[in-house]
């Protein structure tokens, strides 16, 4: 009951200090919507668990929307958007944002294509029937899916949606695709649909395309089609030192889908899917003439305000802004990673990373932080981990690391290092990247030594 009481107060003092900061609530009219907005704004400022950017910089778009009355006024943005677009369409602005981001992975202007998605799982979902349907003309013959264990579920999930057949290739300790393990699992029979993570679920890993990739090649009798599931971290690496990471001139791919609702703060779900004009055009045709339109896309009704929110972010954030608040994002990684290592606290992060998972603290935590949690025996059980979001300040981690100190002292105690976290991974030969930041040796972080 001690310790009950000392967690308990010690999160309602903090909880004051940090809530205090939050904007007063705007009637509505309707004391449920009043009450569900002051909890969001209570919770938001604490919320690390999961990858949105709280910090948004919106504010100006949805002044100039609403004094223009465009609430009243739908933009459709279905068809083509490298197309002639319809009436009442964004295409345009649509269009100039897959224009400017494409080059940022490495993508041509003479031979693109994209469009604004609905989320990263409609980007992926795209990624999947994109290169299912160019194998199967190319080759004649059904490709089969391969992707991580660790990587996002929705891929396992669309693979189902779409009937096609998916291998989950096992991942190393820290989340990276094993390259003997898609050696094992390859149908070389058969097209390879190939899936890469760029930042798994949980531990925020980056598959090794470099060395995934060895093994693909060393089969020239199989055609390969290469999917990257960038979502929040396609977001922040261009902007980072990281970014060979995600530039197929660098590692090829098709494809890439990248979520507009993490790092770059759109206030609800969309993303970008970026490939090949020669992939799109090798899709199947499907003419509608009331929209005078090519539909070769899966969504036919996709919004027309995400684009315009990109377009808008562009203008007013743009390569500047973004690469400022990654720089940051990485920095406060780096001082939370080095605050759990201070107080004695189990921790590993991906140097590229800007999630760090660790020893699950009390439940009284993982609720107030809005914590997600995760399994592995290999890193002593329940686990926990931290995206470092825009919005998680440093004195947000700092109140973290006292709660976690407060928790750790009423049962007199720290929670033990598994004594198994001598992990061995394969490295990254990047470009422009040194010694120093742990790419030609250590490449992740733990409490134990880690060896390449």
């Amino acid at each position: 009951m001690r310790r009950l009481f000392t967690i308990f107060v010690v999160l309602f003092c903090s909880q004051v200090a940090l809530f205090a900061q939050t904007d007063e609530v705007v009637p509505s009219g309707y004391p449920e919507l009043d009450e569900f907005v002051r909890k969001c704004k209570a919770e938001y400022v604490v919320a690390l668990g999961y990858p949105g950017n709280y910090d948004s910089k919106l504010e100006g778009f949805y002044k100039w929307y609403t004094d223009n009355k465009m609430e009243n006024i739908l933009i459709n943005n279905a068809g083509d958007p490298f197309d002639n677009p319809g009436a009442l369409s964004s295409a345009k602005f649509e269009r100039e944002v897959i224009e400017t981001f494409a080059p940022l992975y490495g993508f041509s202007q003479d031979d693109l294509w994209g469009m604004v998605t609905m989320s990263g799982t409609d980007g992926n979902n795209h990624g999947i029937y994109f290169g299912y349907n160019y194998l199967k003309k190319m080759t004649g013959k059904a490709p089969v899916v391969y992707v991580s264990d660790e990587a996002h579920y929705s891929n396992f999930r669309l693979c189902d949606l779409q009937n096609v057949d998916v291998k989950l290739v096992k991942s190393n300790e820290m989340g990276q695709m094993i390259p003997e393990e898609l050696e094992k699992d390859l149908d070389t029979s058969r097209p390879c649909l190939m899936i890469y993570a760029m930042g798994s679920t949980f531990k925020g890993a980056i598959d090794n395309q470099e060395e995934l990739n060895k093994v693909l090649d060393s089969h020239p009798e199989m055609m390969v089609y290469r999917h990257i599931d960038a979502a929040l971290f396609g977001g922040y690496l261009p902007f980072t030192k990281y970014k060979t990471l995600v530039d197929r001139t660098q590692h090829p791919y098709e494809s890439i889908s990248i979520s507009g609702h993490k790092f770059f703060g759109i206030d609800n779900p969309c993303g970008l899917f970026i490939t090949t004009r020669e992939i799109y055009d090798n899709q199947a045709s499907f003419d509608v003439p009331y929209l005078n339109a090519n539909m070769r896309m899966i969504s036919c009704s996709r919004s027309g305000t995400e684009p315009l929110k990109f377009w808008w972010l562009l203008k007013t954030v743009g390569i500047e802004g973004w690469t400022a608040q990654a720089t940051t994002m990485m920095d406060n990684t780096a001082y939370l990673y080095s605050e759990l290592i201070r107080i004695g606290w189990p921790c590993w992060n991906n140097v590229y990373s800007n999630t760090v998972f660790f020893k699950r603290p009390p439940q009284e935590l993982v609720s107030k932080y809005n914590l997600a949690n995760s399994n592995d025996e290999r890193f002593g059980g329940d686990l926990s981990h931290v995206v470092v979001m825009q919005h998680v300040k440093k004195e947000v981690i700092d109140q973290f690391i006292k709660d976690l100190q407060a928790s750790a002292a009423s049962v007199k105690s720290l929670p033990q290092s598994p004594e198994n976290t001598q992990i061995q991974v394969p490295i990254y030969n990047l470009q422009g990247v040194s010694v120093s930041d742990n790419y030609q040796g250590i490449v992740i972080r733990g409490n134990k030594k880690v060896l390449n």
